[in-house]
Order: structure tokens, then C-alpha cells, then sequence
């Protein structure tokens, strides 16, 4: 309570002492928001003196006709044409024409997301890297774990024993490493993409095409590895024959499942993800859109928005575990009804 009244009046005397006119600067939201949970050729760190300190990453793209290319995103950083290339009105990188016009090449760049991505599945390595390393130290049956060891077995523990097992039911030691390493996957996405300073900060699984992969293994995890039941309830269900033949009703709403279900995953943790994103966004941009309305009334918006922002950042941890423990869950009884058998009275 303490550290957070700290916080609070830090953020008062901040914005009472910082002279009206350094604060009435008009804020583009849309960008403001918008520039933070999109994809990007660089990672912005901060902003200092109107200097922007950005990392530049490499932009790999293969135009029509000259083939490949690769150079740094910092030749563009400026908005001028480097190379036949320059970004479009939506911030992508375009090839310009000679008549003028642009056209987007094959575009492989490495970019913001990619880089967050590659830097968290490296925090994931770390994570059971580490755990592994104490259990060969140790006997796990004689001396309990503690710190990262002892977090990482009682999470671990607790979602093969209450998610994994009972959803998926006999074979589920076959499901579980993919499970466990999906959870810890997006729960570390999740963390990571709140953290407000690099390497954090990316909105990786607040990126659909993220959640689309996440999706997909889940889909191929089910659809592969169905046994004979699974896919007899599908093509040939126990219901009235008049809705299988001639026309099959119910085959083609159980095809159509098979495809809604990964679908649901995916747009459940890419919306949960975003909109926590913008919300927090928002609030924070109450701060500089209220400067111009005097010291006081900024002031005091100004406080609601840094006792809120922090109540939302705290909020968001626990959504971050949250969606990462319902797709494991929802992974699991998705493969765990592929995996049934017939039930004879």
C-alpha cells in the first residue's frame, strides 16, 4: 500500500510540475495505441529529448523483378525511399514503382513480434533448462525444490493433475508435453508483452496470427491422432438415419465443429490479449489527453489514471495466467473427445 501511495504522489508531482505547455502537445490516440500493439520493422525503447532510441532489425523481401533483398530498417527510418523501397500508409514495406506507384514484394522481414517471440521461447528454454538442471543435482524424492525448481513443479503439477489428466483421460502422459509447453509458452507471451521496457513489450499473443499457430497445433494434436470413434461420431453420427442420408445434416455440422473449435481458441486469447492491451493504453493516454484542461483538473486525472493503470496492470497478470490455463484446458478436453471410446450399458 505503501509503494503504491509512493507511485501516486510521484505521478501528482510530476504532472503539477511540469510546465502547462511542455504538456499540451496534442496526442494522436489512434497512433499512440495502435503504434504500440501493431507489428513494427524496429523496437522503439524510449524517447529522449524528441530522440527516438530504437533497435533496427533486418528487412528481407523478394520484389518481382530484382529478386531479393536485405538491409536495415534503419534506412527507413526517416520516411525516405532507400533502395526502390519505402513503407506504405500502412506501415508495411512497399517496392516503388517507376510510374509511381507501390507494390508489396514477398516480405520475410524480421520483425518486432518475431524478435519477441524468438526472445521469450529463449525465456521458456531457459525456464525448464534450469528446472532439469536441479533434478539432476538432487533427488527429487528426498529433497523438495525450491525457488524457480519449486514454482515450476508446482505449476507443472498442477496442470497435468487437475487439467491434463482428467481432461484428456488414460494416455494423457502422450499429450502433456505439448500441453505443459503451450501453457508456459503463452503464459510467458502474455507476461512478457505487459512488461513495459525491452525485451518486453511485444504484443505477440495480442497478434492473430500468433494465436492461429497455437490454434493450428491444437487442431492437427486432435485431428491426427483421433482414434476410429472420434471420427466415426464425425462422418458417421448415432442419430436418425434421415439426417445423414440423403442429405448429411449432421456430418456436415460435426465437419464444420472440427474447424470452430480451433478457431474459438484462437480469437478467445488474441481478443482477450488486445483488448487488455488497449484498455491499458487508454487509461495511461488520459494523462496527456487531459493537459490542456489546467494543472488541477490534469492533476487529478492524472492520479485516477495511475491508480487505475496500476489496478489494470495487475488485472492483466492475472488474465495473463488465466488464458493461458483455459487454452490449455480447452486443448485438453478437445483431445481428450477424440480420444474417447464407445460406452456400452
Amino acid at each position: 500500500m505503501k509503494k503504491l501511495m509512493r507511485i501516486v504522489l510521484g505521478a501528482l508531482a510530476l504532472l503539477l510540475l511540469t510546465p502547462a505547455g511542455a504538456r499540451a502537445e496534442e496526442l494522436d490516440v489512434n497512433a499512440y495505441i495502435f503504434g504500440h500493439i501493431s507489428d513494427a520493422y524496429e523496437w522503439h525503447i524510449t524517447t529522449v529529448g524528441g530522440h527516438h532510441i530504437s533497435i533496427p532489425l533486418p528487412i528481407i523481401v523478394r520484389s518481382k523483378t530484382t529478386g531479393w533483398h536485405a538491409f536495415s530498417s534503419s534506412h527507413l527510418a526517416h520516411g525516405e525511399p532507400w533502395d526502390g523501397f519505402t513503407y506504405d500508409e500502412n506501415g508495411k514495406v512497399a517496392e516503388i514503382q517507376p510510374d509511381g506507384t507501390l507494390v508489396r514484394p514477398l516480405d520475410l522481414s524480421f520483425t518486432k513480434n518475431a524478435l519477441g517471440l524468438l526472445i521469450n521461447g529463449l525465456i521458456l528454454i531457459l525456464l525448464v533448462l534450469g528446472t532439469a538442471r536441479w533434478y539432476r543435482r538432487h533427488d527429487g524424492l528426498k529433497e523438495a525444490p525450491r525457488g524457480l525448481p519449486g514454482v515450476m513443479e508446482m505449476i507443472i503439477m498442477m496442470i497435468e493433475d487437475d487439467v491434463i489428466k482428467p481432461c484428456v483421460g488414460e494416455d494423457y502422459r502422450r499429450y502433456s508435453p505439448y500441453l505443459l509447453t503451450a501453457f508456459f509458452f503463452i503464459l510467458i507471451n502474455n507476461l512478457m508483452g505487459i512488461f513495459p521496457f525491452f525485451p518486453g513489450g511485444a504484443n505477440t499473443t495480442g497478434n492473430i496470427a500468433v494465436t492461429f499457430c497455437m490454434a493450428i497445433f491444437t487442431f492437427l494434436a486432435v485431428n491426427l491422432f483421433g482414434n476410429k470413434h472420434y471420427w466415426k461420431d464425425i462422418l458417421w453420427p448415432e442419430v436418425p438415419t434421415w439426417l445423414k442420408v440423403p442429405l448429411p445434416l449432421m456430418p456436415l455440422i460435426e465437419i464444420i465443429g472440427m474447424f470452430t473449435k480451433p478457431f474459438s481458441l484462437m480469437v478467445r486469447l488474441f481478443a482477450n490479449m488486445l483488448a487488455g492491451h488497449i484498455m491499458l493504453l487508454g487509461v495511461i493516454a488520459v494523462v496527456f489527453l487531459t493537459a490542456e484542461l489546467g494543472a488541477a483538473l490534469n492533476g487529478g486525472l492524472g492520479v485516477l489514471s495511475v491508480v487505475f493503470g496500476v489496478f489494470m496492470d495487475v488485472l492483466e497478470l492475472l488474465v495473463s495466467f488465466i488464458q493461458a490455463y483455459v487454452f490449455t484446458m480447452l486443448s485438453s478436453v478437445f483431445i481428450g473427445m477424440s480420444r474417447q471410446h464407445p460406452q456400452h450399458e
